[in-house]
């Protein structure tokens, strides 16, 4: 079932009221389930319903860290987020394994998923022209070539959306592998691509040891590209 929504939350907190506006909320299967919400919140507002496990300085940074946190709670009343460790890989994960999870920021965004059986990666990036400098760290030349058919077959999507939507499949292929050593070009290759207006079909393959073919969801919002994949 696929849904879009926009819910909002509100607490009181002393003469003040926080908002949590969920923007998009999927329910893949009945043990997977995808979140992403714009951050409006305070960081006091997250602090007395979740705690900051990292030693994190910026407080952007701060905010994100703990907004996913939130969010992951919100989700999945139960998750234990207390439990929550930091792999050398920095993919954060459960040692019991009860759920698999990923979670991804990008500017005032969130986006986090979440499975009891299945493998997960999720990234949301905002679209930008920055990408264009570093397309050839992560993108193959045939892979280049794809995006530029593609590009031209779009009246609507430009390649600056293009683009960054590559690097968010391939940042969520990586979140899903989560063993780190991976080469985004080498390992990480993108065969299609297939769009149906905001949202979109990539179909990948992760080629570390064995290949593994995968098929990674893309949608575009609020300027905004965001791509997950499970298995």
């Amino acid at each position: 079932m696929l849904f879009c929504k926009i819910k909002i939350f509100a607490t009181q907190s002393g003469n003040s009221t926080a908002f949590m506006p969920l923007v998009y909320q999927q329910n893949i299967n009945s043990t997977t389930k995808l979140g992403v919400w714009h951050i409006a919140e305070e960081k006091d507002f997250f602090l007395g319903l979740v705690p900051q496990q990292q030693q994190i300085t910026h407080p952007r940074k701060q905010l994100q860290h703990l907004a996913g946190r939130y969010l992951l709670k919100e989700m999945y009343p139960d998750f234990p987020y207390e439990l929550i460790r930091i792999a050398d890989t920095r993919k954060p994960f459960l040692e019991n394994e009860a759920y698999h999870f990923s979670i991804s920021h990008c500017g005032d965004y969130a986006a986090v998923m979440v499975s009891s059986t299945l493998r997960v990666g999720v990234d949301v990036e905002l679209v930008t022209k920055k990408v264009e400098k570093i397309r050839h760290k992560f993108l193959s030349v045939t892979e280049l070539e794809m995006i530029t058919t593609i590009e031209n077959g779009s009246a609507r999507l430009l390649r600056d959306g293009l683009l960054t939507a590559t690097w968010s499949i391939k940042e969520a292929l990586y979140k899903w592998y989560g063993d780190g050593e991976i080469d985004f070009i080498e390992h990480l290759q993108i065969e299609s691509i297939t769009l149906n207006g905001d949202s979109g079909i990539a179909r990948c393959c992760v080629k570390k040891h064995e290949p593994v073919e995968l098929e990674v969801h893309l949608l575009f919002f609020n300027a905004n590209s965001i791509a997950w994949v499970m298995s």
